[in-house]
C-alpha cells in the first residue's frame, strides 16, 4: 500500500508537470528535431503515456481504498506489482532527466501554482475528506492504542498542513476589485505559427487578421547581404534545403545568397506535420497558398507591417567570423528598416551598437531582453524590456511602469499565463496562439482577497466537521450502538478479511478472486 501510494504521487507530480508544460511543448520538440534530425510530436506523446500511467496507478489506489472503507485488505497480483514498480522508476527517471535537460520549465510549474493552487487546495482537502473512511474505520478497529494513536497523528498532521496552506500562497489574480488593469496586447511570435508556416507572409497577414498589436520575427544576414526572416540556425526544420541543396543541408542560414534563400519552399513542412501543426483546420485554399510560401526577406516583412500600423520586434543573428557581413550586419539591417517602415513601429531589440543606432533615428523604440536598473535602463535610452514571462514578478513589472518602461512578456500561449501576465500587469505578451489569447476576455481566475478567504474558511470548516462526524460514526458502529442500524449490533475490532487481486480483476485473465467479505452487519 506504501509503494502505491508513493508510486501515485510521482504519476501525479509527472502529470502536473508536463499537463502545465504544454505552453512551451514546440521547444521541446524543436530540441529534439535538433538532436535527433527529424520531427515527431514527442511531447504529445508523453502527455498520453503519462495520462496512461497515472489512471492506472489511480484506478489501483481507488480500489485499495474501496476495499478499506469495508475492512479488507488489498493484496496486488504480481503483475501489478511489476506494472507499479515500472511506473515509478519510469516516473522518478522521466522527472529527473527533465529537471536536468529542461530545468528552466520548474518556473512555469511554479507559476502554475499562482492559478492552480486554490483549486488543488480544495481537491486536496476533499481526498482527504474521502481519506478518513478507511482511516477512521482502521483507527476503530486497532486494538493497540499506540498504533492509534500514530494513525491519527499522521492523518491530522496531514489535514492540518492543508488547512495551513493558504497562509504561503500568493497569486497576482488575487485583487481588490477594480484593480486589474487592461489585458496586455498581442504580439504574433513568427506571426501566427499555428495557422500557417512561422516567419511567411502568410503567417505575419493571419496574425494581423487575428488583430495583433505587433509582428515579432527573426532576422539573419545572406552571404551577400540580405537581411531575411529565418529562426533556426540552418534551413533543416522549416524549409526543403535537403531536397535542393542535399550537399549543404547543415550548413549554416547565413551562408546562403538570397538568390539561393529564394529557391527554397518555406511551407511545405508545416502541410506534412498535419494535425501537429495545425494544418489539419486550414481550408483547401489556405493548404494551397501554405504550400507556395517562400522565406521572406526584412524589407517583405516590413512592407506588410508598415501600411496596417502594427508594431515590429526582431532578434537579429550575428554572422559567423567568416561572413563578410560580420561587423557589418547592424548597419545593413538598420538601413532596411529605416528604408521600409516607421521608425516609430519598430521596437529595436538587438543591444550591438546601440547608441549608434539611436543616433541614427531617435524615433526608434529601443527595446531591452536585459532586467537591468531603472537608473540603467533609462541611460540606455530604453522604453520597453522584453523579457520571458518566468523571468519577472508582478513587483518587478509595476516598477517599471512607473518609470514609463512597459513590459513585453514571451512567449505565452496557454490561457492561464496569458491570465497570469494581465493580472501582473505586463502591457503585452508575444504568442504562437494569436486566435485563441484574442478570444479571453478576462482572467478565468480573479477573485479578492475576501472572496478567497471566505472560500478558504468555509473549505477548512466544513471538511473538519464532516471528518469528526466520520470519525464518531466509525467509533459508534464498531461499538455496537445504536446508530442508523435499527438496534443491529456490529463485531468489536473484527480483523481485517484478505482480498487478492488476480489478473482477471484488472486484465480479465487468471483465477477468480477469493474468499469474499463477510458481511459487515450481523443479527
Amino acid at each position: 500500500m506504501v509503494l502505491l501510494i508513493l508510486t501515485f504521487f510521482f504519476t501525479l507530480v509527472f502529470l502536473y508537470f508536463w499537463v502545465e508544460a504544454q505552453n512551451d511543448y514546440d521547444d521541446f520538440d524543436r530540441f529534439n528535431f535538433g538532436r535527433l534530425g527529424f520531427w515527431f510530436p514527442w511531447s504529445l506523446l508523453i502527455l498520453v503515456l503519462a495520462i496512461a500511467i497515472f489512471t492506472y496507478i489511480a484506478l489501483l489506489l481507488l480500489l485499495a481504498v474501496c476495499l478499506l472503507s469495508e475492512g479488507q485488505r488489498l493484496y496486488l497480483h504480481w503483475g501489478h506489482k511489476m506494472g507499479v514498480a515500472l511506473t515509478l522508476v519510469f516516473c522518478v527517471s522521466s522527472t529527473a532527466v527533465l529537471a536536468h535537460l529542461w530545468r528552466k520549465e520548474w518556473a512555469t510549474v511554479l507559476l502554475s501554482l499562482q492559478v492552480t493552487a486554490p483549486v488543488l487546495h480544495v481537491a486536496a482537502i476533499f481526498v482527504m475528506l474521502v481519506i478518513s473512511w478507511p482511516v477512521a474505520l482502521h483507527f476503530c478497529r486497532t486494538g493497540k492504542r499506540a498504533r492509534q494513536m500514530s494513525i491519527l497523528a499522521v492523518y491530522l498532521s496531514g489535514l492540518f498542513f492543508l488547512y495551513l496552506v493558504p497562509l504561503g500562497m500568493y497569486s497576482p489574480c488575487i485583487k481588490d476589485a477594480g484593480t486589474l488593469g487592461a489585458a496586455p496586447k498581442l504580439f504574433g511570435h513568427r506571426g501566427a505559427p499555428t495557422l500557417a508556416p512561422e516567419n511567411t507572409i502568410m503567417s505575419f497577414e493571419k496574425a494581423v487578421e487575428a488583430g495583433v498589436e505587433g509582428l515579432e520575427t527573426d532576422v539573419t544576414i545572406s552571404y551577400d547581404g540580405v537581411p531575411f526572416l529565418m529562426h533556426d540556425a540552418t534551413l533543416r526544420r522549416t524549409t526543403n534545403v535537403g531536397q535542393v541543396f542535399p550537399e549543404r543541408a547543415h550548413r549554416l542560414a547565413s551562408e546562403f545568397t538570397w538568390d539561393q534563400l529564394r529557391r527554397l519552399n518555406a511551407g511545405q513542412w508545416f502541410l506534412s506535420r498535419g494535425l501537429f501543426s495545425g494544418a489539419s483546420s486550414l481550408s483547401e485554399a489556405d493548404r494551397r497558398r501554405a504550400r507556395n510560401q517562400s522565406i521572406p526577406s526584412l524589407a517583405d516583412f516590413l512592407r506588410l507591417a508598415s501600411p496596417s500600423g502594427r508594431l515590429v520586434i526582431f532578434d537579429l543573428r550575428q554572422p559567423p567570423p567568416e561572413h563578410p557581413y560580420h561587423l557589418s550586419y547592424v548597419n545593413v539591417t538598420l538601413e532596411v528598416v529605416l528604408d521600409h517602415i516607421n521608425a516609430s513601429q519598430v521596437l529595436w531589440l538587438p543591444s550591438e551598437d546601440r547608441r549608434a543606432v539611436r543616433a541614427a533615428d531617435g524615433e526608434l523604440r529601443q527595446t531591452s531582453a536585459e532586467r537591468l536598473s531603472v537608473a540603467a535602463l533609462k541611460d540606455e535610452g530604453i522604453a520597453t524590456l522584453n523579457l520571458h514571462y518566468s523571468g519577472v514578478s508582478e513587483a518587478q513589472i509595476g516598477k517599471y511602469a512607473l518609470a514609463n518602461i512597459s513590459t513585453n512578456l514571451f512567449v505565452i500561449n496557454r490561457p492561464w499565463l496569458y491570465a497570469l501576465a494581465w493580472c501582473a500587469g505586463a502591457h503585452s505578451v508575444t504568442t504562437n496562439a494569436v486566435h485563441v489569447l484574442a478570444n479571453v476576455r478576462e482572467p478565468f481566475f480573479l477573485m479578492t482577497p475576501e472572496e478567497y478567504n471566505l472560500m478558504w474558511i468555509l473549505t477548512n470548516v466544513v471538511s473538519a466537521v464532516l471528518t469528526v462526524c466520520i470519525f464518531i460514526f466509525h467509533w459508534w458502529r464498531e461499538r455496537g450502538l445504536p446508530f442508523l442500524s435499527g438496534g443491529r449490533q456490529t463485531r468489536q475490532n473484527r480483523p481485517y478479511s484478505k482480498f487478492r487481486t488476480e489478473m482477471s480483476d484488472v486484465w480479465s485473465s487468471g483465477a477468480p478472486m477469493e474468499p469474499r467479505m463477510p458481511p459487515i452487519f450481523e443479527e
